[in-house]
C-alpha cells in the first residue's frame, strides 16, 4: 500500500510558537505555571506539557493566586487578561499573532461604528476572545443561515475565525452586501489553514482512503476531516495511532495522511509507523 503524506501536515506557526513559549517559561520560572484553558487543542501535547514541564490547566483566572498564567494560542477574553493583571499574575501572551490581529480589527471596527460580524463558531474559545474586543451587539455566524433576518445596517465590518474556510467567508460576505451601504472585510483566515485545506482536497482526490490526525476538540482538524470526507467517504479522524483498525485497509491501494495544525510530528510519525 502506498502512503501519501500532506506536505504541510502538523504544527502551524502559531501553535509551534505557543508551545515554545510555554516550555521556555517552564525552564526559567520557579513558581506555578498554568495555561488559561488548553494551550492548543491536542490532548496528547497538553498531557506532555503537564508531565514534563509541570504546566497545568486552569479554566478560570480566579483560581490562581500567584505565578504565571499563559494566554493560549486561541487567545483569551479581554476581561480575563485584565483580571489576571489586576491580581498581580505574570501574564505570558502566547496568542497566535493572526488571532491577535483579528482582535485588533474588531476593536477598530467597533470604535468606528460598524456592525461587526464574526464568521465562526460561537462557542469556540478563539471566537469568544475575539468578540470580547467589541461591543455586546457583535454578531457571530457560522453559516449564512445563521444571519437570516439580519436588519439593514449603515456599515458592516466582517472578520473571520482564523480556521474558517475561504468559501464560508465569501458566502457570508456576499449575503451581507445588500444589507449595508458600506462593507469592510478583513480576511483573517490563517494562510496555513487555507494551504492545509487545499492540500487535503487534492490529496483526497488521489487516494482510496484518508486518515486525518488531530485532536477531536480541534476545529481546524474537524473541518479538514469534513472536507476530506466530502471527497473521499473513507476518511477517518483519529487522535493517536492506537485508534487505527486493520479493517480500514482492506482493498486500499493508496492511503492519504494529513494532520491538523495542532498535531505534533511525533504523533504523525507514530501513525505512519502503525499503518506501515
Amino acid at each position: 500500500m502506498e502512503i501519501l503524506i500532506a506536505k504541510s501536515a502538523g504544527f502551524c506557526f502559531g501553535v509551534k510558537r505557543a508551545i515554545n513559549m510555554a516550555t521556555d517559561c517552564a525552564e526559567v520560572s520557579d513558581g506555578e505555571i498554568s495555561t488559561l484553558g488548553p494551550i492548543i487543542h491536542n490532548p496528547q501535547v497538553v498531557d506532555k506539557l503537564d508531565k514534563e514541564s509541570n504546566i497545568k490547566i486552569t479554566e478560570s483566572v480566579e483560581d490562581m493566586k500567584s505565578g504565571t498564567i499563559i494566554l493560549r494560542s486561541h487567545g483569551a477574553k479581554l476581561s480575563e487578561r485584565k483580571t489576571a493583571e489586576k491580581k498581580g499574575l505574570k501574564v505570558l501572551d502566547a496568542t497566535c499573532p493572526f488571532v491577535k490581529k483579528t482582535q485588533e480589527f474588531v476593536s477598530e471596527l467597533t470604535a468606528d461604528g460598524y456592525t461587526v460580524i464574526v464568521v465562526g463558531e460561537k462557542e469556540h474559545p478563539e471566537v469568544r476572545g475575539i468578540v470580547s474586543y467589541g461591543k455586546e451587539e457583535i454578531i457571530v455566524a457560522a453559516s449564512v443561515g445563521e444571519l437570516e433576518g439580519l436588519s439593514q445596517c449603515s456599515k458592516i465590518g466582517i472578520v473571520a475565525q482564523t480556521t474558517q474556510s475561504q468559501e464560508n467567508l465569501q458566502a457570508i460576505t456576499a449575503y451581507c452586501v445588500p444589507k449595508a451601504k458600506e462593507i469592510k472585510v478583513f480576511n483573517t483566515i490563517c494562510s496555513a489553514t487555507s494551504v492545509r485545506q487545499k492540500e487535503s482536497v487534492e490529496l483526497s482526490k488521489l487516494v482510496d482512503s484518508m486518515i486525518v490526525v488531530g485532536g477531536k476538540n480541534s476545529a481546524n482538524t474537524r473541518r479538514m476531516a469534513d472536507i476530506c470526507r466530502s471527497i473521499q467517504p473513507k476518511t477517518y479522524h483519529i487522535e493517536t495511532a492506537d485508534e487505527i483498525e486493520e479493517s480500514w485497509f482492506v482493498g486500499i491501494n493508496r492511503l492519504g495522511v494529513t494532520a491538523g495544525a495542532s498535531t505534533p510530528n511525533w504523533i504523525i510519525e507514530e501513525v505512519i509507523e502503525r499503518v506501515s
